[in-house]
């Protein structure tokens, strides 16, 4: 094996081991650092790739569901879109008007907890499961 593929293989590793928020935080710094911007095509895979991870990592898997928006819809539809930046704008707005929805399915309790409190924040009246 070249020292090349090694390189690869243990980012490729290091990178599978990290929580959806963290390939989240990831994606940001190498589009600010590399001056680019990842297309949410691309995005995607990688999201359900760490998602699908979770499970097996923490043993414990729960699912957040927004039952009410609140007053204040907009803060709510900006914290979706933070959570799950795959969402646009229309399908964050939608989610709002259509309750109950489910933001996260099969995430770590760690990650429940932290889209239920930036959805608290928002005024939105979440349910984790």
């Amino acid at each position: 094996m070249s020292q090349m593929a090694e390189k690869i293989e243990k980012l490729v590793k290091s990178i599978s081991e990290l929580s959806v928020l963290e390939v989240s935080e990831l994606v940001k710094e190498l589009q600010d650092k590399l001056g680019v911007s990842a297309m949410p095509v691309a995005a995607a895979p990688a999201a359900a790739a760490a998602s699908e991870e979770a499970p097996t990592a923490s043993g414990g898997v729960q699912t957040v569901t927004m039952t009410a928006s609140g007053a204040n819809k907009i803060a709510v539809i900006k914290a979706l879109r933070e959570i799950n930046q795959n969402l646009g704008l229309k399908e964050a707005k939608d989610m709002t008007e259509s309750l109950p929805a489910k933001v996260a399915e099969n995430v770590k309790a760690e990650e429940a907890k932290t889209f239920a409190e930036k959805l608290k924040a928002a005024g939105a009246t979440v349910e984790v499961k």
